[in-house]
């Protein structure tokens, strides 16, 4: 049976029918069944006020609330509830409207690059869900398309650096970093047959999957990292490396951007504290884009700045860290 509800009753296990088309939202269908707290919230951020839920597809125990009684209870589940484990393959890790809005000729510029974005997230997310081998190997193959989208259509590639996502997820963030990283590559190597841009694309979109080896109580902590902590959090860039060592899929240039990409000019960063040279250009280009969609995200202990301001922050109080070429030519990404 059908209901329409409000979406501020919709729980863990309700089978959801939205009704906007497949561009409109970052979901691979417009009907699903809610696996987690995520996708009530994306349901919300979609603007939506009510949707239709059908009580025969989803789990009998997931009823609406009263919305005159509506507590912090009868919305939110346990968190360990939510967590529904889920083994995606490589047939079902990437969505199908990828490819179609990908290869949609006629697809509106500012349309394709929403579409392309959100589908993106999508299947970033499944693979630090499942990373395996044959994951990795699918989702490099992908992200090839979508940096030959990236340096092919600059309309569409314009588009997506400007609808970048505020929220900090590992998977948004990669996605972002990914499209500002592959921009400043065009930028900067547009001319030039001596970079695999296939290969820079890939390290840029999987430079933290070494983060699915992290604590996330450690990623998702609201506030200052303790020491140990932040021990625990710089393991990340050796354990991306291993994992796509074990899957045969690390090339030279994700193995440096993966394992350089919080590494400073100034020698402050980590791993290894290279310094200046001895940091390669890629990883250089990395750690630039890294940083400002750090500042720019919103995390539940700051709000997001806006790009004005991150770039001005990272001019005047951050100067040390970026190779000042780089960071000029990043300057003008935005301008």
């Amino acid at each position: 049976m059908r209901k329409e509800i409000l979406t501020e009753q919709l729980v863990v296990g309700m089978f959801v029918e939205l009704p906007l088309s497949w561009t409109k939202h970052p979901f691979i269908k417009n009907r699903f069944l809610i696996k987690n707290q995520d996708q009530i919230k994306k349901i919300r951020e979609c603007g939506l006020k009510q949707v239709t839920i059908n009580t025969d597809l989803g789990d009998p125990k997931a009823l609406p609330a009263d919305p005159d009684n509506l507590s912090t209870s009868d919305i939110i589940l346990d968190p360990k509830d939510q967590d529904v484990p889920v083994i995606w393959k490589p047939e079902t890790l990437v969505p199908e409207s990828l490819f179609e809005a990908m290869s949609d000729a006629k697809m509106a510029s500012e349309q394709k690059a929403k579409a392309v974005y959100n589908h993106s997230r999508t299947m970033i997310e499944r693979l630090l869900e499942t990373p395996t081998a044959e994951n990795i190997v699918t989702s490099k193959k992908v992200i090839a398309s979508i940096t030959d989208l990236v340096l092919t259509d600059d309309e569409t590639a314009n588009n997506m650096l400007r609808i970048t996502s505020h929220d900090f997820y590992t998977y948004t963030h990669s996605v972002n970093v990914g499209i500002t990283s592959i921009m400043l590559s065009k930028a900067l190597f547009k001319n030039s047959d001596a970079h695999d841009l296939h290969e820079m694309g890939a390290g840029f979109f999987l430079h933290d999957l070494g983060k699915v080896m992290v604590d996330p109580e450690v990623i998702n902590k609201p506030g200052k990292l303790t020491d140990a902590e932040m021990a625990h959090m710089r393991i990340h860039p050796f354990q991306g490396f291993k994992i796509l060592k074990k899957a045969n899929a690390l090339s030279d240039e994700c193995r440096c951007i993966i394992m350089q990409h919080h590494e400073y000019e100034d020698g402050t960063g980590y791993p290894k504290r290279l310094k200046g040279k001895e940091i390669h250009r890629y990883a250089r280009i990395c750690c630039i884009a890294d940083v400002f969609d750090a500042l720019t995200s919103e995390r539940s202990y700051k709000k997001a700045m806006k790009p004005f301001d991150a770039l001005k922050l990272m001019q005047q109080q951050m100067a040390s860290h970026f190779d000042k070429k780089l960071f000029s030519e990043f300057v003008l990404l935005f301008k």
